[in-house]
């Protein structure tokens, strides 16, 4: 085969990849960190054995083989350690760090997977402990910053079309041990400068950067808790408010602040706020579950009433999925399988939601009462019989 032979195949495998386009989903993105995810919890230790990135991008290949994904994301810390004390080893092609970013490339790009976001760790390295990008010591703010750069270059590397700020640890326990009146300027002096750093250095590949939204975990309080939050920072504080989105954790993170994601996405659509969807499912007001979607004792309705509204609004998008395998489905012994067995439960949930979605579609709640449109949206979406039900229901 020849060498434009080589580039025409790649070419064509990358086009395939692309094709996914069922509902609002336009491709469907399974992170680095969903699938390595060793599965420790703060009462038990790791359930699954660590792999290295480059293993998890294996999987990741295998996934989009298999025609299950389109897109990857990231954390830096997924692809290559950070060490504080080496802040530009990416930058370096003599370094370890290059080398496993050239390898992993390769894969991807072989693959025909695209880099959908990249996103700075800032809640791993416990000199984050007290924030990143908020912190009062102007060092470890300066320490982030610096991090947050290397972020945007790894990205960069990778074509990512998206930079992702997550809260992380930028929060707080004790409100009195909290300088309001400075929290809010460094925030935004951070995020401008992320703004500032993919100009000044030509990074072209950022059509935009996101703020992922968390009421709490790891701290009490985050100070950007919901997506209004970060809708109202974004417009009222930032400089450049036309290149930041939201991506809200759906169900998960408006969930634990017992809101309702149906309404978390009305938002976001109509405030043109909403760059893509992470998505998952959650037992509203406990601690990030993290389930994988659909998955769990509740959320089904809710779940599938928000691609049922992203349909109605028109929005097409990515949807990427930020979630973890349940504890109980790891299997050792068959670390690999059991990962793979969870990129496909967590795709086919996704086609799940937009087919039972796509049964609400239509005029059918004209002249309805509210109880009797859910009642009839229930019975629509499960596909029974409408006359069955009403004959069961009378007795005679």
């Amino acid at each position: 085969m020849s060498i434009e032979q080589i580039k025409k195949t790649k070419e064509q495998v990358k086009m395939k990849r692309k094709a996914y386009n069922h509902g609002p989903a336009t491709m469907r993105s399974m992170p680095f960190w969903c699938v390595g995810n060793p599965l420790a919890d703060p009462f038990g230790g790791k359930v699954l054995p660590g792999i290295s990135s480059i293993e998890v991008a294996k999987i990741l290949c295998w996934a989009a083989d298999e025609g299950l994904i389109e897109a990857t994301s990231f954390h830096d810390d997924d692809l290559v350690p950070w060490d504080p004390k080496n802040p530009e080893d990416d930058l370096d092609k003599n370094s370890s760090a290059y080398s496993t970013m050239k390898t992993i490339k390769s894969m991807l790009d072989e693959a025909g997977i695209s880099v959908n976001t990249a996103t700075c760790s800032l809640h791993g390295n416990p000199v984050f402990r007290n924030g990143g990008l908020t912190n009062p010591d102007p060092k470890i703010r300066a320490l982030a910053r610096k991090k947050v750069e290397r972020t945007l270059r790894i990205g960069s590397f990778f074509g990512a079309k998206h930079y992702t700020y997550w809260v992380a640890r930028d929060g707080f326990e004790v409100p009195v041990a909290v300088k309001w009146k400075e929290v809010y300027n460094w925030l935004a002096e951070g995020l401008d400068h992320v703004y500032d750093y993919i100009k000044a250095k030509r990074l072209k590949n950022y059509i935009g950067a996101t703020i992922e939204p968390k009421p709490n975990e790891p701290r009490g309080h985050m100070y950007l808790p919901t997506s209004g939050h970060a809708v109202g920072f974004i417009c009222g504080k930032l400089r450049n408010p036309d290149f930041w989105g939201v991506n809200p954790e759906l169900l998960q993170h408006e969930s634990m602040a017992l809101m309702n994601g149906v309404q978390a996405l009305g938002y976001l659509t109509t405030m043109n706020k909403l760059s893509f969807l992470h998505f998952g499912s959650q037992i509203k007001a406990q601690f990030d579950n993290d389930f994988p979607p659909l998955i769990g004792p509740e959320g089904l309705k809710e779940t599938v009433q928000m691609f049922w509204l992203l349909d109605q609004v028109g929005w097409k998008g990515v949807v990427e999925f930020d979630c973890h395998m349940l504890r109980t489905d790891a299997d050792p012994d068959n670390a690999d399988e059991c990962r793979k067995k969870f990129v496909r439960n967590c795709c086919c949930a996704l086609t799940i939601s937009i087919e039972l979605a796509s049964r609400l579609k239509g005029g059918w709640m004209k002249g309805l009462t509210e109880t009797e449109a859910d009642l009839a949206g229930i019975i629509r979406l499960c596909a029974v019989n409408p006359a069955k039900i009403a004959a069961k229901t009378v007795s005679r």
